[in-house]
């Protein structure tokens, strides 16, 4: 069984939801067809997402059995003044989602980064138990960059099914990308929608985005907006179908219910010289995390 045959390549992105919006989203996500939801213990909104499930369940249109749901164990970050999770912390969090949650298993839980540069093999064992014990049924990352991936191999414990990392054509990772396809380790795009103009623009929505990335994004000659004219499409379609043409799972987050089907719905295909252009973009590492770019801990 391997994770690219099972995981919908969509997916709803629910990071800075509320309860309530992670509630409402979930279930009107789930009624347009969505079956990938993903979450976090640090969203704080497992909740909301187990209400959305559960209401969608109750009234018929799936069983848990269609639904593939991702959450997140946070592994602590001594920077931030946080203790590094241990091997039993790591089984803890996964109990205290569950219940959160409402369900008896994930189908895919990530150490949410790297930042746990003491305990961070001690993790990965711990999640390496939780899907032996089939309490998940795949075992992933998200922000290890090739160092961090190589430890475990090293060690010779067998490899992630996933890496969760931040993708878009500002972004895009070439080296990293090549080596999780030659590794058969799936990849997950989040944050595809960086280079729009209305992306993090509310208060408090905090980034690496520079004003020139801004002035870059909000121009009527951005390649962005004039590929999306030149196929008739949303600007953000166009971002999307980018990563689902190179076989990334997206997860694109709206608390919108009409942006919903709009990001569920690709009947086009970018030309491949279109994706040579696009392939231009690239401006190097991350921009999502205000803190710095997580690929880059040590």
């Amino acid at each position: 069984m391997t994770i690219d045959s099972n995981i919908p390549s969509i997916g709803l992105g629910t990071y800075m939801m509320t309860p309530e919006e992670a509630e409402e989203m979930t279930y009107e996500a789930i009624k347009v067809g969505y079956r990938h939801i993903d979450t976090a213990e640090v969203y704080r909104n497992e909740q909301g997402v187990a209400k959305g499930i559960q209401k969608a369940i109750s009234e018929g249109i799936v069983s848990r059995s269609d639904l593939f749901i991702t959450t997140k164990v946070f592994p602590g970050n001594e920077m931030w003044g946080q203790d590094q999770k241990t091997y039993e912390d790591v089984i803890d969090s996964l109990n205290s989602s569950l219940k959160r949650l409402e369900l008896d298993y994930v189908d895919l839980y990530l150490i949410h980064s790297a930042h746990a540069d003491k305990t961070r093999i001690d993790q990965w064992k711990a999640l390496l138990e939780l899907k032996d014990k089939k309490r998940i049924i795949f075992a992933g990352v998200a922000n290890w960059n090739i160092k961090h991936l190589q430890e475990i191999n090293e060690i010779g414990l067998p490899l992630p099914d996933t890496n969760q990392i931040e993708l878009h054509p500002w972004a895009q990772q070439p080296e990293l990308v090549k080596y999780l396809k030659e590794n058969n380790i799936h990849i997950i795009a989040y944050s595809s929608l960086v280079p729009l103009s209305t992306w993090r623009t509310k208060e408090g929505e905090n980034s690496l985005k520079t004003k020139d990335m801004e002035n870059e994004g909000s121009s009527e000659e951005s390649l962005f907006k004039l590929l999306a004219n030149k196929y008739n499409v949303k600007e953000s379609q166009l971002l999307l179908q980018w990563a689902l043409q190179q076989k990334f799972a997206i997860l694109p987050k709206t608390i919108k219910i009409p942006r919903l089907k709009e990001n569920f719905d690709f009947s086009f295909v970018i030309d491949e010289e279109d994706m040579l252009l696009i392939q231009n973009e690239n401006k190097g590492g991350g921009i999502t995390w205000e803190w710095g770019d997580p690929l880059l801990t040590n």
